[in-house]
């Protein structure tokens, strides 16, 4: 039974307006979340992302090859029925995030995590009103309590499906900062992802590829872009 799928049943697949939003229709027949909820969309252009992974389905439904229907029902299932707590988990990223703990040694790390992250650290102050402090070494140093409720209200202040995808911004990058910088296109998010990187570069360039890293980091990356093009589509 573990190796059991659904298997297609439908022919066609349409996006209909639904009250609060669109649905997405299998042969007239409404999809729902696996919480049994309606699967009901906050933009066209989302819904019709959902109905394409659908209609992409052969003999068998693979949620594997559905990134966009497993965020959506993230969203409606768990997201919306624990968006405090969930907004909360993500802005405790502010108090340690990855862009203010630079490495004490060598001087060229140095000089790159400033090149890098500074930068993003500035767009912080001038966009989001917030200056977290970079310090030296691994311990937790806390940030200034005014700078963290200000980045808190910002995350609460997510709908459901934002924040389902602004959690996977946050947690892969480790960066509560590059979460917003992404999600509000400070830059590229590819280069982004890069910059959220850049302890993981500086290791490859002194030590070598490493294949199997290389493949788990592929997988990130495309989580990480998949989310951004999720929350773009959220409003």
């Amino acid at each position: 039974m573990s190796d059991w799928k659904p298997k297609r049943f439908w022919k066609d697949s349409a996006v209909v307006e639904a009250d609060g939003g669109f649905a997405v229709e299998l042969d007239g027949r409404r999809v729902k979340t696996p919480a049994k909820k309606g699967l009901i969309l906050p933009t066209r252009s989302m819904a019709e992302a959902v109905a394409v992974e659908w209609d992409a389905q052969e003999k068998e439904v693979d949620p594997a090859t559905m990134p966009f229907t497993r965020c959506a029902n993230a969203a409606i299932d768990k997201v919306r029925v624990q968006h405090a707590e969930v907004a909360d988990m993500l802005a405790d990223y502010g108090d340690s995030d990855l862009l203010c703990y630079r490495a004490t040694h060598p001087q060229e790390l140095q000089n790159r995590q400033s090149d890098e992250w500074d930068p993003a650290l500035d767009w912080a102050e001038s966009t989001l009103s917030v200056r977290l402090v970079p310090v030296a070494g691994v311990l937790h140093q806390p940030q200034a309590r005014p700078a963290l409720e200000t980045l808190r209200a910002r995350v609460h202040a997510l709908n459901a499906f934002q924040l389902a995808a602004f959690h996977d911004l946050v947690s892969l990058s480790g960066s509560l900062i590059l979460g917003f910088a992404a999600a509000l296109d400070w830059r590229n998010p590819d280069e982004i992802w890069r910059i959220s990187r850049l302890d993981e570069i500086w290791q490859i360039e002194q030590w070598g590829h490493d294949d199997e890293a290389h493949e788990v980091a592929e997988v990130k990356r495309a989580a990480f872009l998949h989310a951004k093009r999720f929350f773009d589509m959220s409003v």
